[in-house]
């Protein structure tokens, strides 16, 4: 049966070389890892590189599994939103953003979330796991089938970039989302730039030196406030590690500077965070640092309690900071019709275990 063969995907170099290709030559793992993640390929009788008694034995023992794609949604703009389930049965979503050539792939990193942001749908759904490092790759996998971008393009990719931005705090499940990326980022498989790779954290303040110094990805940092006392309401985490120590983390990131930027999300929230008072205490907060802005529109979602600034606040807001040296383009919101926006991502797991207790009882 499938589910008791072991899942290839999400393995390192060394382990596959160990598990899979055991008693095989090293040029055979590094065989099997270019059909894996080069050529997108999921049946090892099409490894024709490979003898046909290891393809049978590899098939015996193990498979190359994708998440299954319960749900595919598509956006007036062009977004697509897929709804993802493990093997568990549990889910998440992932979004792919297209531009005209190329293109954004929003990755989830967990379950649920344990930061209960209140201006987040995701927030409002408990943490149930972390991923697997396969499970973080098999999103990207799933969007590379679905934009027929196998094998690698050498160029010209409409999956061009990634943001681990989905459901989820990245870095408190550093160890898989640091394999997953070093899989991502091989350039003899699906070799995607370190430079085009982002992840986003809301301030886990010791990982973020970990992952600049382990990974090297540029850092986005969900700051949405320029108080503690305010923050500590919209991002709580910052109780534990206030403005002050998430700063001070920021300016040592490895790489930053003129070229890599930190990039600065920050939520605008009527009468909340959005006054120009909001914008000139910003400017102040992050001198010294290679930063830039994300301002993004607040995403409704059923049962939220904050609104969007109006246009005209956002626009002052956004000047204020481009007067100061800032770059801070307003986002134009993508995948809204399709609750594909930023923070209104929600896994339906919650929903369909309640739903099999109750037929259970």
């Amino acid at each position: 049966m499938a589910h008791q063969r072991t899942n290839l995907i999400g393995l390192s170099r060394e382990e596959l070389a160990r598990l899979a290709a055991a008693g095989a030559t090293p040029l055979r793992a590094k065989q099997l890892w270019h059909w894996m993640y080069y050529r997108g390929v999921t049946d090892f009788a099409a490894m024709t590189t490979l003898s046909k008694r290891l393809r049978a034995t590899l098939a015996d023992r193990f498979v190359i599994a994708r998440p299954e794609v319960r749900q595919a949604l598509v956006s007036k703009d062009r977004s697509c939103k897929w709804l993802l389930r493990f093997a568990d049965g549990n889910e998440v979503e992932t979004v792919f953003i297209p531009e005209e050539d190329r293109g954004a792939l929003c990755i989830s990193t967990q379950v649920g979330c344990t930061l209960t942001c209140p201006f987040c749908r995701t927030g409002t759904q408990r943490l149930v796991r972390n991923l697997a490092a396969g499970e973080i790759v098999g999103q990207m996998m799933v969007a590379r089938d679905a934009c027929a971008e196998w094998p690698s393009p050498e160029g010209g990719r409409m999956l061009s970039n990634i943001v681990l931005m989905g459901m989820g705090e990245p870095l408190f499940n550093y160890e898989a989302v640091a394999t997953a990326l070093r899989i991502i980022m091989d350039g003899e498989g699906i070799a995607v730039s370190k430079r085009r790779i982002t992840l986003s954290t809301s301030g886990v303040v010791p990982m973020i030196r970990r992952c600049g110094a382990e990974l090297g990805v540029n850092l986005a940092v969900s700051l949405h406030a320029v108080s503690d006392e305010l923050r500590d309401e919209l991002v709580p985490i910052n109780r534990k590690y206030p403005i002050a120590e998430l700063l001070a983390a920021c300016r040592e990131y490895p790489g930053a500077g003129n070229t890599r930027r930190i990039t600065f999300e920050y939520v605008m929230l009527k009468g909340v965070n959005d006054s120009p008072a909001d914008a000139r205490a910003l400017t102040r907060l992050v001198r010294g640092i290679p930063a830039k802005f994300n301002l993004i529109p607040f995403n409704p979602w059923p049962g939220a309690v904050y609104q969007c600034s109006p246009p005209g606040a956002m626009k002052r807001f956004s000047r204020i900071l481009n007067d100061a040296g800032y770059a801070a383009p307003i986002r134009a919101p993508r995948g809204r019709d399709i609750m594909a926006a930023c923070g209104q991502l929600r896994s339906q797991s919650m929903r369909v275990r309640a739903a099999e207790a109750s037929m259970a009882c």
